[in-house]
């Protein structure tokens, strides 16, 4: 068996699901139009550099939504993803999973986006496996703002998918073959892990270092 790993925002779909949920909770009038937005920008730069503090950024994020009541918060999921995210999948990227999917490889989608947001839009892609930054819940499985366990992001996001597969008495070396699909340096941990790494509509920097180590590079939206 072949284990195939994706990320998401950039990689299987042309956006950030995260910061356009955040543009979302703007639209609903959930947030405050400019400095929500500002905020939610600042964060979305510390990403693309590298940097993002995960505590401070899932507790921003979570606070437009996380005290409304549960119907809310799902009714406003659901018109995201059929508004937003569905209609940024693009077949190419669709076909690809589908075509691990299909020679019946172990398929996961790792993420460093928030379960919340991201598990309909794994689903959309017909993949149950999803390793995302959890969020911690009370008691009454009420959002708190905090990170349940280890973030999903850069070496994290190699330390859960270790975590997961463990889990099912497995480790990375009793694959033959692994392949990990990225756009960001953010999963080089995860890329350098993997027997094959694909820098998949890769960043300038990734695309620089994928071309110096002779990765394949996978433009799946030009």
């Amino acid at each position: 068996m072949k284990l195939a790993l994706f990320d998401l925002d950039g990689t299987l779909i042309a956006k950030d699901s995260d910061h356009a949920f955040g543009e979302f909770m703007v639209e609903l009038g959930w947030a405050d139009a400019t400095a929500f937005a500002a905020e939610n920008d600042r964060f979305y730069s510390q990403y693309q550099a590298g940097r993002l503090d995960m505590v401070e950024y899932i507790d921003f994020a979570t606070r437009p939504w996380r005290d409304r009541p549960a119907a809310a918060q799902a009714a406003a999921l659901e018109r995201f993803v059929r508004e937003r995210m569905t209609p940024a999948i693009d077949p190419r990227a669709r076909a690809l999973v589908r075509s691990h999917l299909d020679a019946g490889d172990l398929v996961a989608i790792a993420t460093s986006t928030n379960e919340f947001i991201t598990r309909p839009i794994a689903k959309a892609f017909g993949v149950d496996a999803l390793i995302a930054t959890e969020l911690e819940r009370d008691a009454s499985g009420h959002v708190t703002g905090r990170i349940r366990g280890t973030p999903s992001l850069g070496q994290g996001k190699l330390l859960r998918v270790e975590q997961w597969l463990a889990a099912q008495g497995r480790r990375l070396s009793d694959f033959a073959a692994s392949v990990c699909y990225s756009d960001s340096l953010n999963d080089l941990p995860l890329l350098e892990a993997v027997s094959e790494p694909v820098a998949t509509n890769p960043s300038p920097a990734l695309a620089a270092l994928a071309r110096q180590r002779r990765w394949r590079i996978l433009d799946l939206f030009a």
